[in-house]
């Protein structure tokens, strides 16, 4: 039945193998029409954005807009939009029964909330990854130093050097009181 916005539901009732299949028409109207318990039109506004099967839908948005206000703002609008309205009414009627002073508009202050306050660890993770390529960065530059100098200062990092000059350069690098040490500056700033 084209350009009928009712619901046609074929039921087939079992028979006897010789006799043909009974079949009965049941027109079902569209849940808004359903609940205001009135006819539902060929050309009802409300049947196709409220479908028999979801009698809830119509329901939260008549509990809140009303009737007339729906089938009104419907009518107003061209029909390609009626559809993402009708999905809007729902959703605000949905958050307005949930929360009676803010509706919607509070659940997107919550959000907002949450979004800058995961932008606010973003940044600080971001800062602390900085810093420790910043710190690798110099320890792998102090290391390539080292590596570099002459092998007379290598015996420094022995740790059994024979001469006394050697054994009072692994103090000076094993003093957990001297602060001026280069690669402790570097790695820890």
């Amino acid at each position: 039945m084209e350009g009928s916005d009712t619901t046609i539901t074929t039921v087939t009732s079992p028979s006897s193998p010789v006799s043909p299949p009974q079949s009965h028409v049941v027109i079902s109207p569209c849940a808004a029409c359903k609940i205001l318990r009135r006819r539902c039109v060929e050309k009802c506004v409300l049947a196709p954005y409220f479908p028999p099967n979801d009698p809830l839908k119509f329901t939260t948005a008549h509990r809140v807009f009303g009737a007339s206000n729906i089938i009104k703002f419907l009518q107003e609008l061209p029909e390609p939009q009626r559809a993402d309205a009708v999905s809007s009414m729902v959703y605000e009627a949905n958050a307005r029964l949930r929360d009676p002073v803010y509706g919607c508009a509070g659940a997107i202050c919550q959000l907002q909330k949450q979004v800058n306050e995961l932008q606010e660890q973003l940044a600080k993770a971001r800062a602390e990854l900085v810093n420790v390529q910043c710190q690798n960065a110099n320890l792998m530059a102090l290391i390539c130093m080292e590596m570099a100098q002459p092998n007379d200062h290598q015996s420094s990092f022995d740790g059994f050097g024979t001469s006394p000059r050697s054994y009072q350069s692994n103090t000076n690098f094993l003093d957990e009181n001297n602060t001026g040490l280069v690669w402790e500056q570097l790695l820890w700033t």
